[in-house]
């Protein structure tokens, strides 16, 4: 399964289970260790992920890091933990902050399970800034953030390309947090700034300030939506691919519930059922090559298969109803279960199951050549 689509996986998880994670240690066992182990880091082997590592600090004795990633035996990130909720500020990261000034560790993570704020020392070495350079939301993120989180990964980690982009990644994200505050309210000086042509050499007096201030915030709102729109535009101009629709008219003798074969003339691919048949691609990634896992679309579901076999159903997507979706899943023994989903990224809540049948037909190992 690829970095991102672990990623959604565990975010479903999370939305799924949150409300039951109430303490810092359920948060690290439900939340936090498996993100560490997505990043690539064996949370069962000590010499690469060590938990409460201790050090004296000064005066302090026994200070603990929650988890220490290890790289030549050597800590390279700490991370100090949260319970779930709870709020990330300097303020709640001494032990952070103290045991990343004696360590040779350049990165440290706070974090509550929810979101992770990585930081470094570009303002003074040695010394852990008072600002993250980059967060990570895992309910709320962008590929973007996804390939800037890659780079933490055990397969790519390297310590100085991160410190490249480090001080970029930082600056970028305070002008953008800046921005958006004067999109709300904008400064008197930003509004100085964006009228000095159009007020020329009159006096910036209170009632132009105010006009200006307005005209400023719509301007600010209208250029934002505008964009948005030839972004939507663009992305929606394309013709979404088709698939072929074979005629088979055995489909539903094969899997057994009776649905009639229709011309293909009458089926069309929406682009949810295409999502979908992608999202099971994904899925499957791990275990069987992306080409081997076909969809037929019927009119009443889109069918897919390991080899375009229809003795080795995978999935059905029932999504007729746009209003109320629906997943049919199989067993080993090809009996199907329907169930209900939200949206088509809950598909990913189902993943066991789909490699679960799969794995029946090709082993755990994916070595069936079908």
């Amino acid at each position: 399964m690829d970095f991102i689509d672990q990623l959604r996986l565990l975010a479903s998880r999370i939305t799924t289970t949150r409300s039951m994670v109430q303490t810092e240690e359920a948060t690290k066992t439900a939340m936090i260790m498996p993100f560490i182990q997505i990043l690539g880091y064996n949370v069962f082997d000590p010499t690469e992920v060590t938990p409460e590592l201790v050090a004296d600090i000064g005066t302090k004795k026994g200070e603990k890091v929650d988890y220490a990633i290890l790289r030549d035996g050597k800590p390279v990130m700490l991370f100090e933990c949260k319970k779930a909720g709870a709020e990330l500020s300097v303020n709640n990261a001494g032990q952070l902050f103290r045991y990343f000034h004696v360590t040779a560790a350049r990165f440290g993570v706070l974090t509550n399970g929810l979101t992770y704020k990585f930081f470094t020392d570009l303002e003074q070495p040695n010394k852990m800034d008072d600002t993250p350079f980059f967060e990570f939301s895992i309910l709320d993120f962008k590929e973007r953030d996804v390939e800037e989180l890659r780079k933490f990964a055990k397969a790519a980690f390297d310590v100085e390309q991160i410190l490249t982009t480090a001080n970029e990644l930082k600056y970028t994200r305070a002008i953008q947090n800046k921005l958006a505050e004067w999109m709300v309210s904008p400064s008197e000086d930003f509004v100085r700034l964006a009228s000095a042509e159009l007020v020329g050499g009159r006096r910036f007096t209170p009632a132009i300030r105010d006009q200006f201030t307005a005209v400023t915030r719509r301007a600010f709102e209208q250029l934002v939506s505008e964009k948005i729109n030839e972004r939507l535009k663009g992305a929606m101009a394309p013709e979404p691919p088709r698939i072929e629709v074979p005629q088979q008219p055995e489909l539903s003798q094969v899997i057994g519930n009776g649905d009639i074969p229709v011309s293909e003339s009458s089926v069309t691919t929406t682009q949810e059922e295409l999502e979908g048949f992608y999202t099971v691609r994904a899925i499957l990634r791990s275990l069987v090559p992306a080409k081997r896992v076909v969809m037929r679309d019927a009119q009443s579901y889109c069918a897919i298969f390991l080899d375009d076999n229809n003795r080795r159903p995978i999935c059905r997507l029932r999504f007729n109803n746009p209003e109320k979706l629906r997943i049919g899943l199989f067993n080993g023994s090809k009996e199907e279960k329907v169930v209900a989903i939200d949206s088509v990224d809950d598909i990913y809540t189902h993943a066991d199951d789909i490699l679960a049948v799969v794995e029946s037909y090709v082993g755990p190992q994916g070595k069936a050549d079908g």
